[in-house]
């Protein structure tokens, strides 16, 4: 039997935040491929500058001012956690170190964390609001004939979902720009925290066991909805050219082609085949969607 000590707490404590730090480290991530990570330092972010492509001019007079538009877009922080407990029997019987897998594990869970939530939030862009009111894929986003966001809008739409028999959702994404389509917004990176001494912690003194916790403090937002394109369409060239054609046709307020070109294909597990027959296969040089995007394969959107 182990002899608990400080000292012996606080080598179990070293080595356990090595394993959360190897697991933290081998994570596979794909959540900046779509994401701009913006840093955070307070509770909320409020992105007013969402809805302004800025634009030059021929400079002829004094500069003409334009505001931003104050859509008034806030993105809260959430907190998040991750708990494990051993047993204090476990490390005065030396048996402490069968659970160094949970701490790898659990750090490899604070690595996806960002993936899970990046990708839960692209799916559910066909029930959630972004920065002009509407669900970020929508088929009635409002476009004004003028610079400043006057005059009768026009609907545009950036989803392409049948009436009848809806297919799995594929993505169409522009990220080559400085904000890609959704946003990363993080407040503190996850870290591990523990909790081993009975005279100053009552759940160890109450409960006999040692707690061990990652905390982090972050959340996901939309950008601009004008950078992605949804479809529940079978994923054929005919409804991929529709999406990539669509995607090109869109304008900022008053009217100038915004320039979007769609870079990368978001897909389930399901549609692989599908996107990579469709964009990476060029039989004979007669595929003319050869290599128009990357396949980005998600197992978070199966």
């Amino acid at each position: 039997m182990a002899v608990v000590t400080p000292a012996l707490l606080q080598a179990l404590f070293v080595g356990f935040r090595a394993d959360y730090q190897r697991g933290l480290a081998a994570a596979p991530s794909q959540y900046k491929e779509i994401a701009t990570v913006v840093p955070s330092a307070t509770a909320s972010n409020t992105y007013g500058w969402l809805g302004q492509f800025p634009k030059l001019r021929e400079w002829i007079g004094a500069r003409v001012l334009k505001d931003m538009a104050a859509h008034g877009y806030s993105i809260s922080n959430k907190l998040f956690e991750g708990t494990v407990a051993i047993p204090r029997t476990a490390v005065e019987d030396d048996t402490a170190g069968i659970y160094r897998p949970m701490f790898e594990e659990m750090g490899r869970s604070a690595a996806s964390h960002p993936d899970e939530l990046i990708f839960a939030l692209l799916a559910a862009g066909f029930s959630t609001t972004c920065f002009d009111g509407q669900y970020f894929f929508d088929t009635d986003h409002p476009v004004y004939p003028e610079v400043d966001g006057t005059g009768v809008a026009v609907n545009v739409s950036n989803v392409d979902i049948p009436g009848v028999d809806p297919g799995p959702s594929w993505y169409l994404l522009d990220t080559s720009r400085a904000i890609k389509p959704l946003i990363y917004q993080e407040r503190l990176k996850p870290e591990l925290e523990s909790k081993t001494d009975p005279t100053k912690s009552d759940h160890v003194f109450d409960h006999d066991e040692y707690v061990h916790g990652v905390r982090a403090r972050n959340n996901g937002g939309f950008g601009f909805w004008q950078m992605a394109f949804a479809s529940q369409q079978p994923l054929t060239g005919e409804h991929y050219g529709n999406a990539r054609a669509a995607m090109g046709e869109f304008k900022a307020d008053g009217g100038r082609p915004l320039g979007i070109t769609p870079n990368l294909l978001v897909v389930p597990p399901r549609l692989e085949g599908a996107a990579r027959k469709l964009l990476e296969k060029d039989t004979d040089a007669g595929n003319e969607w050869y290599h128009t995007a990357k396949v980005l394969v998600c197992p978070w959107l199966a």
